[in-house]
């Protein structure tokens, strides 16, 4: 738990919830500023400020536990569909630095819109090549980092 973290203070029970799945990874509760009707919050009990800084575990539990509370909800409200989504960092509109899942159930008609209407810049479309090299860079580069992690990790081991 980080001290000063309200996530980590509601996962504790320091803080009351409204709790709606809770199990040895995750906690979900009702968002207390809802979008819409059972919108639900899905957080990780291990404090994370960034989705960036999850391992691939930890990402497959939160989402595994995401996507079955997605069901429910869109059961339990008779949802047409739903939002599923995560604010990464401040810039993105990241309140408060834990990672966390929203889920907003939606139905048709009710006036939301889709992600895109999150940030709408339109950039140019004509270099999609150069900023797809750009991403695939990056891959290769923390690809690499990890297999080097790897490799001192396991000699520290032995």
């Amino acid at each position: 738990m980080t001290e000063n973290c309200l996530f980590c203070k509601i996962i504790s029970g320091e803080i009351p919830s409204k709790l709606v799945y809770e199990d040895d990874y995750v906690y979900a509760f009702l968002d207390i500023y809802p979008a819409s009707e059972g919108h639900t919050l899905v957080a990780p009990r291990k404090h994370f400020s960034s989705f960036t800084d999850m391992g691939p575990e930890d990402v497959a539990r939160l989402f595994e536990a995401a996507r079955k509370i997605t069901a429910a909800v869109e059961k339990a409200f008779s949802a047409d569909g739903s939002n599923i989504g995560i604010n990464n960092g401040e810039a993105a509109g990241q309140e408060v630095p834990h990672v966390h899942v929203h889920v907003i159930p939606r139905k048709k008609g009710d006036g939301g819109r889709g992600i895109k209407s999150i940030v709408w810049a339109e950039p140019d479309r004509s270099n999609l090549e150069d900023i797809a090299e750009k991403i695939r860079k990056k891959l290769r580069e923390n690809e690499r980092l990890q297999a080097t992690i790897s490799e001192e990790n396991r000699q520290i081991a032995r």
